[in-house]
């Protein structure tokens, strides 16, 4: 299997290195990092989608818009159609057919926002993840993050449980359907109900993206936690439950330091992360 890590989206919240911990400027930069994984027998298969093209085109629709103004605002977010997985994917020279399937972390608005330039795609997701997000919104994170405009044209959804086999002490979903065996769910409940990791097995080792399990590179393969203030309130303001959050970030931070050669791990929004991962250096 070979793998391309994709950003299919950027953030630039006002704060600067308070959010990313580099920039100089007034303005941060966060990502939206997705994978593309080419199978020789399944096809396709995205791992998140970023902002689709209906948010580009869109971006303050109403009444009922895609992503709302108070998360458009509170990231600054940047709508562009070349950053979209479909016109990235084309440029591959591939078609969106050839994306037979999309595995999702969660369906935060931030990574689901392209669902529906894939039609033919069938989505693997948590149950539980389904549950929280088709069901009442109520409050003003689930208002904010949920947005059912991005996904109520989606047809074939594969849900799963939250059961399963070990993998380097986690639970794991293997055997998703229509999918290779080296491809599983690895369910991190906390930032929401039903978010999970998506593992991908390949020729030396492991890659995990950890989907919002984590936001910083600082709170990974560092024996202490390192964090922003920016992305630690953000992550404390969107989490549903924290203990589950911080339990599952601790365990994925053991697990990138004592199986470090044997697992690369990356996060959905730290463009550090990315930059590196793109270009083969990720440590």
């Amino acid at each position: 299997m070979r793998v391309h890590h994709l950003n299919c989206g950027t953030d630039c919240p006002l704060g600067g290195a308070l959010f990313d911990g580099r920039s100089v400027g007034l303005t941060g930069r966060l990502v939206c990092h997705c994978l593309l994984i080419e199978t020789d027998a399944h096809g396709l298969v995205l791992v998140d989608t970023g902002y689709g093209l209906k948010d580009v085109d869109h971006p303050h629709r109403r009444p009922h818009p895609r992503i709302t103004r108070t998360m458009r605002t509170l990231l600054n977010i940047h709508l562009r159609e070349r950053d979209t997985a479909i016109r990235q994917i084309e440029a591959l020279g591939h078609t969106a057919r050839d994306v037979r399937h999309i595995v999702l972390t969660h369906l935060d608005f931030d990574h689901a926002g392209g669902l529906e330039d894939f039609p033919e795609a069938t989505i693997h997701l948590m149950d539980a993840e389904w549950t929280a997000a088709t069901g009442p919104r109520t409050g003003f994170v689930p208002r904010n993050r949920y947005r059912p405009a991005q996904f109520n044209e989606v047809g074939e959804w594969r849900r799963y449980g939250a059961s399963g086999e070990s993998w380097f002490g986690f639970d794991a979903v293997r055997g998703l359907e229509g999918l290779p065996p080296e491809i599983l769910l690895v369910p991190l409940p906390g930032h929401t109900w039903g978010h999970a990791g998506v593992a991908i097995g390949k020729p030396g080792g492991w890659l995990l993206h950890a989907g919002d399990a984590y936001f910083y590179r600082g709170e990974m393969r560092e024996a202490r936690r390192r964090c922003t203030p920016g992305l630690r309130g953000y992550q404390t303001m969107m989490e549903v439950d924290r203990g589950l959050r911080m339990d599952n970030q601790e365990r994925l931070r053991r697990l990138s330091i004592e199986q470090r050669h044997e697992i690369k791990i990356v996060c959905a929004h730290d463009a550090v992360e990315f930059e590196q991962a793109a270009a083969g250096r990720l440590l």
